[in-house]
C-alpha cells in the first residue's frame, strides 16, 4: 500500500512539473530592441587620413509579464569610413560591413583578453547572465569607473567595458512590447548596414558619410513561424570638408526612425499617409504566422517595392532591406 501511495505521489509531482513547464513555455512575452549609437570616435584627417566611425550596440530581449528577461541577444557594429585630406571618401561604397558576432574571431579582441574571450563570446555570456533579471537589477551590476565587470560572478566570462550593453538591456526592455511571442519562442537579431549614399566634400559642399543600417529582432517557434518581429533602421550621418576636418557635433545624440517617430516627416509624401515607423510595423506585422521561405516570397517590383496588393494597402516604402534583415534574424534565432 505504502509503495502504491509514493508511486502515486511521485506520478503527481511529476505531472505538476510537466504542466508548470507546458505553462511556462506558453506564456506570452513581450518583444523588445534597442539601439545605442555614437559617433565620438570619428576624427579629423592626421597623417593623410580621416574617419567617420559609427559605433552602434544593438539589444534583443524576450520579456515576461513580471518584468524578468526570459531570452536576450547582443550584438554590435562598427563602421569605419576613411577620408582624405581632399574631402575624398577611400572607403569603397560597396563595402560589406560585419557586425562583431559575424566577424567572431577577426574581431580581434581576443589576444589582448585576460579571460581567452572573443568579444562575440563575452556578449553572449552577458546575455545570459541577464536572463531571469529586471532591468533594475541589470542596473545594478557593479562596474568600475571605466564599465568594466567587477562581480566575481560575472568577470570569469565577461572582462570588456559593459557600460553599453547594461544600458541597451535596460533600453529593450523599456520598449518591449506584446506582439505574439511566447516564452519557448526562439530569439533571433539581424543587422545589415550600407554606406552607398555617402559622398565626396568639395569646394562648395561638405562631404557626408551615411551609415545606413537596418534591424530586426523576430522570434519564432517551434514551427519555423514567426511570432513576433520588431523592424528598425537608422541613417547616422558625419560631415566633414575638403580638407578632412569634421563638421558634426560628435556628441550630438543619435535616433533611429522607429524614434524619431512623426519626425522623420514621411507621411506628408506617403500615397497612404503613414508614416515610416507606420509602415515598418505594418510588415512586421504582415510576416507574424509566416515562415522565413514565405517572408522570402513577397513579390518585389525592381526597386524592392511590394507588388502584393494586401501589404501595399499599408506599406508602399521600399522592403528589400527588411525581408534580408529578418532573415538574418531568422537565421541567428537560438
Amino acid at each position: 500500500m505504502k509503495k502504491i501511495l509514493a508511486l502515486a505521489i511521485c506520478a503527481i509531482l511529476v505531472i505538476s512539473v510537466f504542466a508548470g513547464c507546458s505553462k511556462e513555455s506558453s506564456n506570452s512575452v513581450k518583444t523588445g530592441l534597442a539601439v545605442i549609437t555614437s559617433i565620438s570616435k570619428s576624427a579629423d584627417v592626421k597623417d593623410g587620413v580621416g574617419a567617420a566611425q559609427v559605433d552602434s550596440t544593438v539589444v534583443a530581449v524576450t520579456v515576461d509579464n513580471d518584468g524578468r528577461i526570459v531570452k536576450c541577444a547582443i550584438d554590435a557594429l562598427q563602421t569605419k569610413v576613411e577620408f582624405n585630406g581632399s574631402g575624398e571618401i577611400t572607403t569603397p561604397l560597396d563595402k560589406v560591413f560585419q557586425t562583431k558576432n559575424e566577424l567572431g574571431t577577426k574581431y580581434g579582441m581576443i589576444k589582448n583578453s585576460k579571460i581567452g574571450k572573443e568579444w562575440n563570446e563575452q556578449a553572449a555570456a552577458f546575455a545570459k547572465y541577464v536572463e531571469g533579471k529586471t532591468a533594475a537589477e541589470v542596473a545594478g551590476i557593479a562596474v568600475d569607473d571605466s564599465k568594466h565587470p567587477t562581480g566575481a560572478d560575472l568577470t570569469s566570462s565577461v572582462t570588456m567595458s559593459i557600460g553599453d550593453l547594461i544600458e541597451g538591456v535596460q533600453k529593450a526592455v523599456k520598449n518591449a512590447k506584446d506582439l505574439g511571442a511566447k516564452g519557448s519562442d526562439k530569439l533571433g537579431l539581424g543587422i545589415t548596414t550600407s554606406i552607398s549614399d555617402s559622398k565626396n566634400a568639395t569646394a562648395n559642399e561638405d562631404g557626408t558619410v551615411s551609415v545606413y543600417t537596418h534591424y530586426s529582432v523576430t522570434t519564432v517557434d517551434s514551427n519555423g513561424k514567426i511570432t513576433s518581429s520588431i523592424i528598425d533602421a537608422s541613417q547616422t550621418k558625419v560631415n566633414f570638408d575638403a580638407t578632412g576636418k569634421i563638421k558634426s557635433d560628435l556628441n550630438a545624440a543619435q535616433q533611429t526612425k522607429n524614434e524619431i517617430g512623426d519626425g522623420y516627416n514621411m507621411k506628408g509624401s506617403s500615397s497612404i499617409k503613414k508614416e515610416w515607423y507606420e509602415q515598418a510595423e505594418s510588415f512586421a506585422k504582415y510576416i507574424t504566422g509566416k515562415t522565413i521561405s514565405e517572408v522570402k516570397g513577397i513579390s518585389l517590383d525592381d526597386s524592392g517595392h511590394a507588388t502584393n496588393s494586401d501589404l501595399k494597402s499599408s506599406v508602399t516604402i521600399k522592403i528589400g532591406d527588411f525581408i534580408t534583415v529578418v532573415e538574418k534574424a531568422v537565421s541567428a534565432a537560438k
